[in-house]
């Protein structure tokens, strides 16, 4: 579905520091992909290129065997991908509804009840929720679009362990139920082997994660 090949990307400036060195992937639908790897080895990079947000200094993103920069990017952005932020992103004057329907045209009421936000707090002002109901709002608004790829960045960063949870059992029944393809970007263990497939990345590689540890 979306296809890295032979993508490198370093900054112009400073052309003697990868971040991504000639990297190469298949994801697929159906799967939860988790990507490890140490503060500043290229987590969020690849993210941003994956979404098109950035575009690589050598090689190429696909979507379905096409370069996404043929396709365009805004064009990828709005019909391939969904994404979630670890500080949400929401508009902060606004309801959880209406935030939601910024993401797309689906039903926002529904998706809402499906993330566990009630019918009151629909109606609040986004910012007197909590940190795990904001997390599970930019969600709903991920998922309004109904894009076939949902990419997280960090997304249980900021939230305690119960919800972290909750979140992870989100990603792992849209991989598997809805058959999305789901890539979380994460510095934590846990919430790698919650994922199907664990990938790491560290000096501008990326590879199948064998390695036990994480800090």
């Amino acid at each position: 579905m979306l296809e890295l090949k032979d993508v490198s990307y370093y900054y112009k400036s400073q052309k003697d520091k990868t971040i991504l060195d000639h990297v190469n992937y298949q994801f697929k639908k159906g799967i939860m992909y988790a990507i490890l790897g140490s503060s500043g080895s290229g987590k969020t990079t690849l993210l941003s290129l994956l979404a098109g947000l950035d575009v690589p200094v050598e090689g190429t993103v696909c979507i379905a065997g096409e370069d996404i920069l043929q396709r365009g990017l805004n064009a990828h952005r709005r019909d391939h991908v969904s994404l979630v932020f670890q500080n949400y992103n929401l508009i902060d004057y606004l309801t959880p509804v209406e935030n939601v329907k910024l993401g797309g045209k689906a039903d926002a009421e529904e998706l809402l009840a499906q993330m566990g936000i009630d019918e009151a707090q629909r109606k609040r002002n986004v910012m007197q929720l909590s940190g795990g109901q904001q997390q599970r709002v930019a969600i709903a608004r991920a998922l309004a679009s109904k894009a076939p790829i949902l990419l997280a960045d960090e997304p249980t960063g900021n939230l305690d362990e119960d919800t972290a949870n909750e979140i992870i059992s989100i990603f792992q029944k849209l991989a598997h139920e809805q058959e999305k393809c789901v890539v979380v970007v994460t510095h934590s263990r846990e919430l790698a082997e919650q994922a199907d497939i664990v990938l790491r990345l560290k000096k501008g590689k990326i590879a199948d994660d064998t390695d036990s540890g994480e800090n």
